[in-house]
């Protein structure tokens, strides 16, 4: 136990020294992973494993999963970044995946949050209403 919590206290910091201006930054993640390889600790997966985590989680607050049911345009995709850019007050990067279970519509996740604009999430917020 007092590993675990020793690895994921570890694998926070070397996220914190991550980040520059709140953002992650690739040479500071390399400097990260170089130096955890000269000076591997104690339970080095587990440490890796958390610090993984951090970061995967941190670069998905800055990406929007645009999922659509038609044909969208890279238009519509700069409106919504410009839009969730200015709700998160942070650059955030539109990325279009088509998604054959969506009559129609739009669902984008940013990190946790899931915005629904589609059929199929009118039909079943209806659904669970009735």
């Amino acid at each position: 136990m007092a590993a675990n919590r020793q690895s994921k206290l570890l694998a926070r910091q070397l996220f914190k020294l991550s980040l520059i201006d709140g953002r992650v930054s690739a040479e500071h993640v390399a400097g990260v992973l170089a130096w955890l390889e000269k000076n591997p600790p104690r339970h080095p997966l587990a440490v890796l494993k958390q610090y993984h985590r951090f970061v995967v989680t941190e670069l998905a607050k800055s990406q929007a999963l645009v999922e659509h049911a038609g044909a969208i345009n890279d238009g519509i995709l700069r409106l919504i970044e410009d839009a969730l850019a200015r709700r998160y007050r942070r650059p955030i990067t539109a990325v279009a995946r088509p998604n054959p279970d969506l009559l129609a519509g739009l669902r984008v996740r940013v990190g946790d949050d899931v915005f629904e604009s589609s059929v199929a999430g009118q039909l079943a917020a209806l659904s669970a209403a009735v």
